[in-house]
């Protein structure tokens, strides 16, 4: 499967790290992003107790499940098959950016969860929270 550029173009000088994939825990896709990411992640399992449950159940199904997958030189990744019939791809696969990470479907399933959503937000009544205290607009404050 071929990384999107913009994802790559991202990734910069991480991408000879890779992209880090797992089964999602609340939908049936991948869950992806980079090293880095990764790392941000086990900082945050730090906060944890070292020998508590919830540590070991977490880090054993974010990082025992986990697996890095290198881009060849085109921007390609070769998703395991375990991992595709975890999350029923068959032949076609959907990449879905959402931000700092990204996430894999098979088209059918990305379908129904992308309805689901919509119907989630309009329900909820959801919207973006506001830009952090001191930010105004974009990057420049404008």
């Amino acid at each position: 499967m071929s990384v999107p550029a913009p994802f790559r173009a991202a990734l910069g000088g991480q991408l000879h790290n890779g992209v880090v994939l797992f089964c999602s825990h609340q939908h049936s896709c991948l869950e992806g992003f980079d090293w880095a990411r990764m790392d941000e992640i086990g900082d945050r399992m730090d906060k944890f107790d070292l020998f508590s449950e919830d540590q070991d159940d977490l880090a054993t199904t974010i990082f025992g499940e986990s697996v890095q997958l290198i881009c060849d030189g085109e921007g390609r990744i070769t998703l395991p098959v375990e991992l595709m019939e975890a999350v029923h791809i068959a032949e076609r696969a959907m990449f879905v950016g959402l931000g700092r990470k990204f996430q894999i479907w098979s088209p059918e399933m990305f379908e129904r969860r992308r309805l689901k959503a919509r119907d989630n937000v309009i329900d909820r009544k959801l919207t973006v929270p506001g830009a952090p205290q001191g930010r105004k607009g974009g990057e420049d404050g404008a």
